[in-house]
């Protein structure tokens, strides 16, 4: 059995033989650590071209992905953000929506919309959220802890995506927003469709193209409502400051809007959850280091950075060259298409010793998990920290001997690293 954090897949012997791409890979074997290797080895800025895949560069170097991301008039971020390949393609072209999100912006524009939901992201912007973070995540494990314990054995069994891992970050993401609770379940469909449009488990017999439009129709149709009763009924919420925001003095138009809406709903819920779960399941797989986190507080924060790195939920994002350059001795040309590779980056020798171990006290532990350096370094970051701290604290003190029972089931995607299902057994402390 494998996980999204262990090398799975047999080290190609050529360039030829390299896939990153293939969801189908991805699916079966988990992240393609040892391929990720090869290129940081022999290729680490490759000309990828396969078939059915529109080519691209692609780049597995820590430091030079911290070089493209900081350094956005050479490297802009107006192109596809995701690999785009004939059948599967993450844009919503086939939803009828032209959208204008924060990923695709450069400066100055980028600063601009960042700036308007900036500080409720921030430290000091967080804390009225600290409180109903623990209670979120509190309700989640006790839950687990209680409904689900057998009563004369004591032992519970639990779909620990379903049960804790998916909670948290959709409750406080939709709470964030100003989304009511009766319209939770709704926002998850709604999110796995957009994020999982390749996995047969959200297509439910339609297409890529049908899931994924039905994803972002859902989100944009229910986001225009809602904003417009935020018009009528303004509250303390994301989406009334959105409602409510000037850019040059001029109300967000309703593209502008509900892209902002779209883009902070998919990351402030997909990749905490799949973080919370691939967290668990490295515990899970590395009892020592469990042991080590149960008996060492000390080194709770240096886990919680250690499952990022571990975990590095986005798998890549996409620049686009606006003149000839050179990036470890490979000549590109302008016009180029590049993708960062952050599991890779985050695996990288020169950076972090004996990278294949998962260490929950490692220190310095400098990941790209939330996308690297510049201005698109992650704008939830503050808050994920927050909710994984929440989750494991609570896991820590209400589970004990937890393991695996059943299948690992994997999201069917090379964008986004998901555990769809995580059955465990435990007993409650």
């Amino acid at each position: 059995m494998t996980s999204l954090g262990s090398p799975a897949s047999a080290p190609p012997q050529s360039l030829a033989d390299v896939d990153i791409t293939s969801p189908d890979a991805f699916l079966r074997d988990g992240y393609p650590y040892a391929h990720w290797a090869y290129l940081r080895q022999h290729a680490p800025v490759y000309w990828y071209e396969r078939d059915g895949v529109e080519p691209f560069w692609a780049v597995t170097k820590y430091r030079d992905i911290q070089r493209i991301s900081r350094d956005p008039k050479t490297f802009s971020n107006k192109t596809d953000i995701t690999v785009r390949s004939s059948q599967e393609s993450h844009t919503l072209s086939q939803s009828g929506f032209q959208t204008n999100h924060l990923l695709s912006m450069d400066p100055p524009e980028h600063a601009q919309y960042r700036s308007l939901v900036n500080r409720r992201f921030t430290p000091g912007g967080l804390q009225i959220l600290e409180e109903r973070i623990d209670e979120i995540a509190a309700e989640a494990v006790e839950r687990v802890a209680t409904e689900l314990v057998d009563a004369i054995s004591g032992q519970g069994r639990a779909e620990f995506v379903e049960d804790v891992a998916a909670r948290l970050p959709l409750a406080t993401i939709c709470e964030l927003l100003g989304v009511p609770r009766e319209r939770w379940d709704d926002i998850h469909t709604w999110t796995n469709e957009t994020i999982g449009a390749a996995d047969p488990k959200y297509q439910q017999g339609r297409t890529y193209q049908e899931t994924a439009a039905a994803g972002a129709l859902g989100l944009f149709a229910y986001f225009s409502q809602l904003a417009e009763e935020k018009r009528q009924q303004p509250a303390d919420d994301l989406l009334t400051t959105l409602v409510q925001a000037e850019i040059d003095g001029e109300p967000l138009n309703q593209i502008d809007l509900l892209s902002m809406a779209f883009i902070l709903i998919l990351g402030g819920n997909e990749t905490t959850r799949n973080a919370t779960s691939g967290g668990l399941l490295a515990l899970i797989e590395h009892p020592d280091q469990l042991a080590r986190l149960r008996a060492e507080p000390a080194v709770f924060d240096r886990a919680i950075e250690e499952i990022l790195r571990w975990t590095s939920p986005i798998i890549h994002f996409g620049r686009l060259t606006t003149a000839d350059c050179e990036i470890s001795g490979t000549a590109v040309p302008a016009g180029s298409k590049l993708m960062m590779w952050y599991p890779s980056a985050n695996r990288d020798e020169d950076i972090f010793p004996n990278p294949d171990q998962f260490d929950v006290g490692r220190d310095p532990n400098e990941h790209l998990a939330f996308g690297g350096f510049g201005e698109h370094f992650c704008i939830g970051a503050n808050l994920a920290r927050l909710e994984l701290k929440a989750i494991f604290q609570h896991v820590l003190e209400r589970l004990d001997e937890i393991e695996l029972d059943g299948e690992v089931e994997r999201l069917r995607s090379g964008f986004v690293g998901g555990i769809k299902s995580l059955p465990i057994t435990y007993k409650a402390r």
